[in-house]
């Protein structure tokens, strides 16, 4: 397809995501990212977050990315992610159960905070 992005979003165990996409979204250590058809060469250091593919047909496939890296290069989008999954994956309510020990913990914007938020909005809920 003329106008589309190729996408692979890969954690350390799988592919996650393999595919053409008119945008990609993701938020690296600088801000948020958003990736079209001719984008200039990046590399960047992702934060955890939601990572958003928009794909041809108008479905959006969101991914929880916890870390990793994102490349960008000749219409090729490479997430290289320390832990991945994407959000039709995700175990809402295990997700909700980590967020309210955390908090219940006292640390609602330690680490496993941020990566159970960050699951639940790739799963679509807001945390």
């Amino acid at each position: 397809m003329a106008d589309t992005l190729s996408v692979d979003v890969v954690a350390p165990d799988r592919n996650v995501y393999r595919g053409p996409a008119t945008i990609v979204i993701a938020r690296t250590l600088e801000g948020e990212l958003g990736i079209l058809k001719g984008h200039v060469p990046v590399l960047g250091v992702l934060e955890s977050g939601p990572v958003t593919i928009r794909t041809p047909d108008g479905e959006t496939v969101t991914a929880a990315v916890h870390g990793g890296f994102i490349s960008v290069a000749d219409d090729v989008v490479s997430i290289l992610a320390e832990v991945a999954e994407l959000g039709t994956d995700i175990d809402v309510a295990r997700a909700q159960r980590a967020l309210d020990r955390a908090k219940s913990e006292g640390d609602p914007e330690g680490d496993a905070a941020k990566r159970a938020q960050t699951r639940l909005r790739a799963a679509g809920r807001e945390a």
